[in-house]
């Protein structure tokens, strides 16, 4: 069975004020190519379909654009929500939906209930593991803690479950959204860390035959049978180096895989440039990035003046600016921002009592300062879903 694995759409969102919609647009076409000319048996997508929760009114119609597309090709579509979309507006008529062969998974009480499809040497299972907020799904999942890899786990143990009761040689996928360890993020995925771990190991997933990730943007294999598909456009200046595509599947009869990278299309090449601003008006070296998407850091000691105006005369799709001028980093200029850059929430919690008290936190305050900050996600993870 030929499967078609993407995910991480985030309809609706713009790069830096810039719409995305006809990028957008033109991968749904590209996508609904690909499915025709390569023989596609099934599609799957693992999450963040719309980018918020509430989408625009013209992403909701990209988004039924695609739906009609994919169904009128008659190859089965099995979507799973994501941490930016609304579980409860996305899975709105997924009965219906489903009979067009497009199935919603956005229920977590349905993980142990998959889509099974069937090809010339059996059944597939298709598993949609939605994203699960741990603060809401575990009294669904019978767990003490809310966590990332319990409620996983949980969820797995129900896929298991219904696998073995299904016939001998059922070939088995399961779709989720979440972060594994040893995926590389970058700066345009939402932060979903709990009990300060964001990760899960990718053995949560072990005894089925292929995962479908969705969450991270990058296109990467975490095991050969556990893969990231990333998200067909880029959302931050930090995925300059990504190559956008989708996975290409073949299951085998045995269960046995193979797997082909499928480019997307780029609507305009990203780049990221720094120096003085004289310098990367003059280099010739950068003539290449005059017609890219340009985030330009500037690392004069003092701020040129009208850099931006000087910058789009070279580069006319210069986006970002940022300043980085260059200091001592004992400097006491030293930008605040600057001096908090790649800092979790709870470490700059804990540098702040050692600040003011001139001693750090012990264990039962760092779990105090934890908890309060997973109560703070908790109750926006809730506040979402109610809007």
């Amino acid at each position: 069975m030929r499967l078609l694995h993407t995910s991480d759409w985030h309809l609706g969102r713009a790069f830096h004020r810039v719409t995305m919609l006809g990028a957008q647009a033109g991968f749904i076409g590209h996508l609904v190519t690909t499915v025709r000319e390569r023989g596609v048996d099934a599609v799957v997508v693992s999450g963040d379909v719309y980018d918020r929760a509430v989408p625009p009114l013209a992403a909701v119609e990209l988004f039924d654009d695609a739906l009609h597309r994919l169904a009128d090709l008659g190859v089965p579509t099995v979507m799973i929500s994501g941490n930016h979309d609304s579980a409860r507006r996305l899975g709105v008529g997924a009965g219906l939906i489903g009979r067009a062969g497009i199935h919603l998974r956005t229920e977590p009480s349905a993980a142990g209930t998959p889509v099974v499809l069937r090809d010339a040497h059996g059944d597939v299972a298709l598993y949609g593991l939605p994203y699960l907020e741990p603060a809401l799904v575990k009294d669904e999942f019978g767990v003490d803690r809310a966590g990332h890899e319990s409620v996983l786990a949980a969820a797995m143990d129900r896929v298991r479950a219904d696998l073995a009761t299904r016939p001998p040689g059922t070939r088995s996928v399961v779709l989720a959204h979440a972060f594994v360890t040893g995926g590389a993020v970058s700066d345009s995925e939402r932060d979903i860390t709990v009990g300060g771990v964001a990760a899960v190991p990718a053995g949560v997933f072990d005894g089925v035959d292929y995962v479908a990730l969705g969450h991270l943007h990058g296109s990467q294999t975490i095991t050969d049978r556990v893969r990231y598909s990333g998200s067909p456009l880029p959302y931050s200046f930090s995925e300059a180096d990504h190559r956008k595509s989708m996975w290409l599947v073949d299951l085998g009869p045995d269960g046995s895989l193979d797997a082909e990278r499928v480019d997307c299309p780029v609507p305009r090449a990203l780049a990221r440039v720094r120096g003085r601003l004289e310098d990367l008006l003059a280099d010739p070296e950068l003539t290449r990035h005059e017609e890219a998407w340009v985030e330009a850091t500037l690392t004069d000691p003092v701020r040129p003046a009208e850099p931006m105006a000087r910058l789009t005369e070279r580069f006319p799709h210069t986006l970002s600016l940022v300043f980085d001028p260059e200091r001592a980093p004992e400097d006491p200029d030293v930008s605040y921002a600057r001096r908090l850059a790649g800092r979790s929430e709870q470490q700059i919690a804990e540098d702040f009592v050692t600040h003011v008290r001139g001693t750090g936190p012990d264990p039962r305050e760092r779990a105090v300062l934890r908890d309060a900050f997973d109560a703070v996600h908790a109750d926006e993870a809730v506040r979402e879903v109610a809007r």
